[in-house]
């Protein structure tokens, strides 16, 4: 499994790959399988990515905003990454509902291959940028309206893309340990989702947070 998201390394699949994969779907298929609300008369699809609502027109793949006045950071606007993510799911993906249970990047599918991949990208990265910073974590956590658990020194639930929810969990260094963190992903991402796919999230909200 090697699913790349990079746009620009002529190694890898480029995004003009996926959106030639985007042009080919049928609508109306798309919205029955995966419960994204696809609008006939205006040809889009309307979808959440990091508890922010968004129009996706079809067959261009024209991303706007449903909030005109939020001017806040975007992912799905700006990065290649987000925006091929998406188009993933609308490929591949399916409708489902989280049971309740959450997973460790370990437990999800091929997660323990790559997991020394995912735990430098995503965990390491979420520990050394907000362990010994929990005041500004929970207030960039607040402001991409997220909710906050009771577990850890801090943590946050948000849901990273429609009913797939992603938990941050920090604990803050001292004198003898270094910060440490956790990132859990609702049960149902498998269904639509494979380890890479899983590490982008990571990516992604990290990189929203920073940008908020």
């Amino acid at each position: 499994m090697n699913i790349e998201y990079e746009k620009d390394n002529k190694e890898r699949i480029p995004f003009e790959h996926y959106l030639e994969e985007y042009r080919k779907l049928d609508p109306l298929e798309v919205s029955s399988r995966t419960g994204i609300p696809y609008d006939k008369e205006q040809q889009c699809f309307t979808i959440r990515l990091m508890q922010k609502s968004y129009r996706i027109s079809w067959p261009e793949f024209t991303v706007t905003r449903e909030d005109k006045e939020d001017g806040q950071y975007a992912a799905l606007k700006t990065e290649t990454a987000a925006k091929i993510f998406v188009i993933r799911f609308l490929v591949r993906g399916v409708s489902s509902q989280p049971a309740g249970n959450y997973l460790t990047y370990r437990e999800v599918p091929w997660g323990e291959v790559y997991f020394r991949q995912f735990q430098g990208r995503c965990i390491m990265r979420l520990a050394f940028s907000y362990g010994s910073k929990l005041d500004q974590f929970k207030a960039q956590m607040e402001k991409a309206g997220a909710r906050e658990l009771k577990i850890g020194d801090a943590a946050y639930e948000f849901e990273f893309i429609n009913n797939h929810f992603v938990r941050f969990i920090l604990w803050a260094g001292d004198d003898e340990f270094p910060p440490s963190a956790q990132i859990l992903f609702s049960d149902n991402f498998p269904l639509s989702f494979e380890a890479e796919d899983l590490a982008v999230v990571g990516d992604i909200s990290i990189g929203t947070l920073k940008k908020l």
